[in-house]
């Protein structure tokens, strides 16, 4: 099989990577692919260069390094994690056309950022592949993991459906299942062996987000914000959050990250809307989604106390993006209010199409009206990989060894 490597320029097929050439020069005297990735790293103001220098190394690196730190990365939600599910399907939610991808060596292919999402710098860490979308695979499907993402859609079936058709989290999860039961098997010589791989890999998650932007803040098009109370509609996601991951635990997955929602009154859809000063957040919006992400810290002690076998992790991301936000400079941020991209409603919405955005990305912590560079999806996911204080009880690293 040929393997094309656009950024030198050529191809390389891989029945010749064992023959002596200029790569196996270059890649000798270097002892591990960490020290290839800290030897990449450079300042905030070469960040672009750096990722799209890291990018490239990796895609090579996978050419011939043959084991990663786990056997696969299997990646669920909404626009956040998509890498191109949504290209695939009837509806308007999607980000294959530019400014998307800006900073992308494969350039716009449906992720809602200028560069890479989360799941792509933790499959950096755990030397793998970036997970392909799920409905892009035609043949036969990579045992290092799939991206059932998809954006504008959530937990509840109903969220995202005024864009078109979307992938809910409970059709994810049934298209994980097809996977494991109709692709997967012929890749093993038992049940056990898949039983293993399942048990030993990496499942991340991002939901939830949509049922409140998408749905219970939408009161004319939503009917969840007159019967439910905040609290009430938190304890809805939750049951059926709960439900969803009893299946993927009940489907082989043992080591599960979910991602808290973020500080939804702090993205530019609702400054925006709300006309909030600069720095600050729409607090109230930020106080009805902190009851989910309450009540989802109970949930995953409580799923990990009794499915046996389990570690349900919790990523710190509300936190996180709070503390950028309000105090961008602390992360090297001239901007954490404005989007780089023009947008649609005066930067509260998605970026026009074909518009030049802001000529330093790196600077901006908000690519759109939703969603971050990947400044902010790289610094999230080299905290969930190294510490426990981020990904709580156990970082990736301790994952691996679990």
């Amino acid at each position: 099989m040929v393997m094309y490597f656009y950024d030198f320029g050529f191809f390389i097929s891989q029945q010749n990577l064992h023959r002596p050439s200029i790569f196996n020069t270059y890649i000798k005297p270097l002892s591990s692919y960490s020290s290839l990735i800290s030897l990449a790293k450079m300042s905030n103001n070469n960040f672009i260069t750096s990722n799209i220098f890291l990018f490239s190394l990796h895609q090579f690196l996978l050419l011939v390094h043959t084991k990663p730190l786990v056997p696969a990365l299997y990646v669920f939600g909404d626009s956040l994690f998509d890498s191109g599910n949504n290209n695939l399907l009837p509806t308007m939610a999607r980000a294959n056309f530019p400014p998307y991808g800006h900073n992308f060596v494969q350039h716009f292919t449906g992720r809602f950022t200028n560069g890479r999402t989360l799941p792509d710098f933790i499959a950096e860490f755990l030397e793998l592949p970036y997970p392909p979308p799920y409905l892009g695979i035609h043949d036969s499907v990579p045992l290092t993991g799939l991206n059932y993402a998809s954006s504008a859609c959530g937990i509840l079936p109903q969220t995202g459906t005024i864009f078109g058709k979307c992938l809910s989290l409970g059709e994810q999860i049934d298209l994980f299942k097809w996977t494991i039961e109709s692709k997967l098997p012929t890749h093993f010589n038992s049940l056990e062996e898949l039983s293993k791989h399942l048990a030993d890999s990496i499942f991340i998650f991002t939901t939830g987000s949509n049922d409140y932007i998408q749905n219970y803040l939408e009161p004319t098009l939503f009917s969840t914000n007159h019967d439910y109370d905040p609290q009430s509609f938190a304890q809805l996601l939750i049951d059926d959050l709960s439900n969803h991951f009893q299946s993927v635990y009940k489907l082989g997955a043992r080591k599960i990250i979910m991602h808290e929602i973020a500080p939804l009154g702090c993205i530019p859809h609702y400054t925006r809307k709300y006309q909030v000063v600069v720095g600050k957040c729409h607090e109230q919006t930020n106080q009805i989604v902190s009851y989910f992400n309450t009540k989802l810290h109970e949930l995953l002690k409580s799923l990990t106390s009794t499915l046996q076998g389990s570690i349900l992790v919790l990523a710190r991301i509300n936190s996180l993006g709070y503390d950028v936000i309000t105090n961008p400079s602390k992360y090297g941020y001239s901007d954490a209010s404005n989007p780089c991209c023009t947008t649609w409603g005066n930067g509260s919405a998605v970026c026009i199409p074909w518009l030049e955005p802001c000529p330093n990305p790196n600077q901006h912590f908000f690519w759109d009206g939703y969603h971050n560079t990947e400044t902010g999806n790289s610094v999230a996911a080299s905290l969930c990989f190294n510490t426990s204080e981020f990904c709580t009880p156990f970082s990736i690293k301790d994952l691996i060894q679990i």
